[in-house]
């Protein structure tokens, strides 16, 4: 570790594993209190000295704005969002400012103040606008939280409590307020009717706390010494050890991947999980208040000692395979390809916003442009002009990446730089996007509401439009993270999700119903691997991999003889699945190490016989291995693909008696769509198997289907549709209902029984001649 501080020019550089703040300092002459950015490049910050001054980074000069009135002694401010919904805003730049004889003001940018108002008895001490921009919240020292109109008239006072609330801060959607009370916190909806949540957050007074739109998370700190991070439920999910001073000041990077945290001489830098990349121990005093820019680059401190510093998040490393990318600093990335030790450096004109290494290509955007790189030519990237647009998120599938900025949303391009879609979200704030929320692959994307957050909405990658009728898939709880598998055909495309409850499942979202099947639970994290479809979870402590998801459409009963499972106490506590590749799976412990571990490699080499219809090598695989999951895997890929003979093999490999016996059932009936249908109706797939028997002509099969499957109301349907077999139907039904001892009661069953002779002599040799006709269907493919 390096610390070199200087004024205003000069730099310094602290390096650590993967993560470095490069840091300018400016001096003023009196307590810097509160600070907050207006663009990226610009600064505006008020000390005790009544001056608000404006610090332009690009031409590196600072200027008085305004001197303010002797009785305004600043407190906090926050500038009205430039975007709300996504969208940019046309009212005139205003800043909100609290003051310590308890008046909130609304300054322009030219430092002139339009309006004051008596907020608070005592110092207004927090003052926040709402996302949308129809609302301020103010927090004072006598213990009020107040909501205010844009114009800056009280709506309602949302709490009155006997000790000072030292933060506030809206909720996500802005109906919910955070503030703190003493050593609690709590959250306030503002409709009166709902119940607040408040938890004992700390063993001291809470001073800071910040909650953060897009991952929804909530950092607090205060005088015992720690911060830690929670969800919106309040339960706890880090908390740092004791430093040696009070936590003065935290606050959440726009992206929600990182955040600041300072005290008396020092500023931290963190992942979100709450682990830390960096600490950098200053000369500054207390750091009072900490705002990144609206690009997530870089932040500003208001310290103690009239110091104003300027951060810059540098030495991000990206890997990929062979390749490993390091951001060096805010223009420029060094790639090393490590197979060959060669390094190639990339300058770049303006500040690096977001980067993405996978699929062969990297992605870098800056303030200005997107710059698409192939790991096989470092020298002649592709360009795409941004037109003031700032990138919040980009993924990457085989053959598109996306990213979203904050003027267009989401937008679809080629590797070749053609823009291939601009997916419309209606009502959906695409500015809250994240990559849990977001899953692209080469043929769908997946978009999870922000409002509604059971909902995801299924767009068509190559135009934009929405898969199949429009309408999203549901799913009963809250959705918290989505992913889309990366291989097969897109009518195999297959969404896994976790829900509030932790739970995984996963859909084939291109069926005409498309329903979520349950694979596990207690998961917190997942990944797909790239070169075929298993899925990898941290699983109730568990590393688990699911060899064939899809068995859930084949044989559920094998589920759990398809799936792999070890004990994952080696990488810690709560670990992250960040890449599973190839036989190789990457995950971070809680501490923020990055550990690989090895799966077998032979179930992604099933994977590609069975997509090959390579049943015999597939076969001789499972027998080379002698490994039960391999076997099953085996039986639920034939079965779903209709391959009686390994199907056979298979089962009978993982002594399912059954299962043999109800196949060799199967290859006995005489026509192959007979086959198709039973081995579907195998698979639990009823309505599959009526639409292959339907097209084939072979209703009396279908008919014969639903009444061994009691499914009277659809067999009796089928036949009166059809205009045979009515009596066959009926006929059955009295046999049951015989054997049970019950009466008919169905209306239907018994108007037809009236009207119907049933002869079971006539009904036997019409089910004889059903079964001959079978027999004679040409192309009948016989049992050898």
């Amino acid at each position: 570790m390096r610390l070199k501080i200087s004024h205003l020019t000069e730099q310094h550089h602290i390096h650590f594993d993967n993560q470095t703040i490069t840091l300018s300092i400016t001096k003023i002459q009196y307590v810097v209190s509160c600070l907050g950015w207006i663009t990226p490049d610009e600064l505006y910050s008020c000390s005790d000295d009544h001056q608000m001054l404006r610090w332009n980074l690009l031409s590196e000069d600072t200027k008085q704005v305004a001197k303010l009135p002797a009785e305004i002694y600043a407190t906090d401010m926050h500038w009205f969002p430039k975007l709300i919904s996504g969208k940019k805003q046309s009212q005139p730049e205003i800043l909100a400012l609290g003051s310590t004889d308890g008046k909130l003001h609304l300054i322009s940018k030219n430092g002139r103040v339009e309006k004051s108002v008596d907020a608070h008895k005592g110092a207004v001490l927090a003052t926040r606008w709402s996302y949308d921009g129809s609302a301020l919240v103010t927090a004072g020292e006598d213990g009020h939280v107040k909501i205010w109109s844009r114009s800056g008239m009280l709506r309602s006072t949302l709490n009155q409590a006997s000790s000072p609330v030292y933060s506030a801060i809206w909720s996500p959607d802005s109906d919910q307020v955070l503030h703190t009370f003493g050593k609690e916190l709590i959250i306030k909806p503002l409709q009166p009717t709902s119940k607040p949540i408040q938890w004992k957050a700390h063993d001291g007074v809470i001073l800071k706390a910040d909650w953060n739109p897009i991952n929804n998370l909530i950092i607090s700190g205060g005088e015992d010494c720690k911060y830690k991070v929670w969800d919106s439920y309040g339960r706890l999910l880090y908390a740092s050890q004791a430093h040696e001073f009070p936590i003065t000041s935290l606050s959440w990077s726009p992206d929600g991947e990182l955040f600041a945290v300072g005290m008396f001489n020092t500023l931290r830098l963190c992942d979100k999980r709450g682990w830390s990349y960096s600490m950098d121990k200053l000369n500054t005093g207390s750091i009072f208040s900490i705002a990144w820019s609206n690009d997530g680059t870089q932040l500003a401190g208001a310290c103690g000692n009239g110091q104003v510093i300027f951060a810059h998040v540098v030495e991000r490393r990206l890997e990929w395979k062979n390749f490993e990318i390091t951001i060096t600093d805010s223009k420029t990335i060094n790639v090393n390809d490590v197979n060959n030790e060669s390094k190639e450096t990339l300058d770049f004109r303006d500040r690096i916003i977001k980067t993405s290494l996978s699929h062969d290509h990297l992605i870098v955007t800056t303030t200005a442009q997107c710059y698409i790189y192939s790991c096989r030519n470092w020298n002649t990237p592709i360009i795409i002009d941004l037109k003031d647009s700032t990138v919040s998120l980009i993924l990457q599938s085989e053959k598109y990446f996306l990213f979203v900025d904050n003027v267009n949303g989401i937008q679809v391009y080629s590797y070749e730089g053609r823009l291939v879609s601009s997916p419309k979200l209606i009502g959906v704030r695409t500015d809250l996007l994240n990559k849990h929320t977001v899953s692209l692959s080469n043929d769908t994307l997946a978009v999870r509401d922000v409002k509604d957050e059971r909902l995801i909405y299924l767009f068509e990658t190559a135009n934009g439009k929405a898969v199949g009728t429009g309408k999203p898939i549901q799913h009963q709880l809250e959705i918290i993270e989505a992913c889309l598998d990366q291989c097969g055909p897109a009518m195999e495309r297959q969404l896994a999700i976790i829900d509030k409850n932790r739970d995984v499942y996963i859909a084939k979202i291109r069926r005409s119903e498309a329903s979520f099947i349950k694979l596990g639970t207690m998961v917190s994290s997942l990944a797909w691997n790239d070169a075929c479809n298993m899925l990898a979870a941290i699983q109730d402590n568990h590393f688990t991999i699911w060899y064939y998801p899809s068995v859930v459409y084949a044989d559920r009963d094998i589920l759990q003889l398809t799936q792999y499972d070890k004990s994952a106490s080696e990488f810690g506590k709560s670990p992250q699945i960040l890449s599973f590749a190839d036989n190789y799976c990457v995950m971070r412990r809680a501490d923020g190490a990055i550990v690989t571990t090895c799966t077998s490699p032979y179930p992604a080499v099933l994977h590609e016989y069975a997509s090959k219809n390579r049943w015999a090598d597939a076969v001789k695989l499972c027998r080379f291995i002698k490994d039960p999951a391999m076997w099953a895997c085996l039986a639920a890929m034939s079965a779903y693909a209709k391959d009686l003979g390994t199907a056979e093999i298979a089962y009978a490999a993982i002594d399912e008696v059954d299962k043999v016996q109800y196949i060799a059932y199967i290859k006995d009936i005489p026509s192959r769509e007979g086959r198709n249908a039973a081995m579907a109706l195998f698979c639990r797939q009823s309505a599959e198997a009526e639409s292959i028997l339907l097209q084939a002509g072979l209703i009396y099969r279908a008919i014969e289907m639903h009444i061994n499957n009691h499914n009277w109301d659809r067999a009796l349907d089928l036949a009166i549709k059809n205009k045979t077999h009515v009596d066959t139907v009926l006929a059955y039904r009295q046999k049951y209902l015989s054997k049970l001892n019950r009466q008919e009661t169905d209306k239907k069953f018994a108007k037809y029984t009236q009207e119907v002779a049933i002869d079971w002599d006539k009904i036997n040799i019409k089910i004889e001649n059903e079964l001959q006709k079978e027999k004679d269907r040409p192309a009948v493919v016989k049992r050898k």
